[in-house]
């Protein structure tokens, strides 16, 4: 198994970052544990230290995968300075310096995961996208999910018909699932909503501004710091973290497992 050595700028919230990984791995396909984040089937490991990432394995474009889910090219002084600009934010920049936020090691993936957790708990996604893996022998291609049999999953009607238009429309390259993407494809099938096109956003297409408003778990954290959650007061907050919006989400959610 090959190894490479990947640097990041300091400070690097690797505990963050995989911490938030671990409850949203797939079952059968991913796992994060011991400071690593492997790929079951494909032999990958990324371990994650104090001044860099041991990557192993022989998979095609591996360091830049790795580099994406990593988010190992932030710049999180420049991040953390803007963040600053919202007191609310400052503390929590302060104690947890270099959040970085997760990318994907396959933006298909990510995409299928994000459309499980519409309207569920972190827990109950990651349970269905491990009854879908099983059902399906493996982590479908896009054109198999698209004609996918999806009745031993457990999902709506409407959540099963969302997923198969999704890799539907992978499939014939009508969306786009890699950085800098245009989002408003996504915007366009059944099923995919602001919060998904917003979550892509920011895991896929690596958009730094990309922030799911309506989240409740932000919502939650802004209440949990005394501020005020309502939607309108949440988009405006929001409007002092530009361009970094993802960044001041991905505080806010690692604040509430703090």
């Amino acid at each position: 198994m090959g190894v490479q050595h990947l640097t990041f700028k300091r400070p690097y919230d690797g505990t963050g970052l995989l911490g938030f990984l671990a409850p949203r791995a797939i079952p059968g396909v991913e796992a994060v544990a011991g400071g690593a984040y492997r790929r079951v089937r494909e032999g990958v490991e990324l371990r994650v230290g104090e001044s860099g990432v041991v990557v192993g394995g022989t998979v095609p474009g591996l360091a830049g995968r790795a580099r994406s889910l990593l988010d190992l090219d932030a710049d999180a002084g420049l991040i953390g300075e803007a963040l600053r600009g919202d007191p609310l934010l400052a503390g929590l920049v302060e104690r947890r310096p270099g959040v970085r936020v997760p990318g994907a090691f396959d933006g298909f993936e990510v995409a299928v995961r994000a459309v499980l957790g519409q309207q569920v708990s972190v827990a109950g996604a990651t349970t269905l996208a491990g009854r879908l893996v099983r059902a399906l022998g493996g982590f479908p291609s896009p054109a198999q999910l698209a004609e996918a049999d999806l009745g031993e999953v457990g999902l709506t009607r409407a959540r099963a018909a969302a997923l198969r238009a999704l890799g539907g429309a992978v499939a014939a390259g009508r969306v786009r699932l890699e950085p800098a993407a245009d989002p408003a494809a996504l915007l366009e099938l059944p099923g995919i909503g602001p919060w998904t096109a917003a979550y892509i956003g920011m895991r896929v297409f690596r958009d730094p501004d990309a922030i799911p408003l309506d989240d409740l778990g932000l919502r939650r954290a802004l209440e949990r710091l005394g501020a005020d959650a309502r939607p309108a007061a949440v988009a405006a907050r929001a409007e002092r973290w530009r361009p970094y919006r993802a960044y001041g989400a991905m505080q806010l959610w690692l604040s509430l497992s703090s």
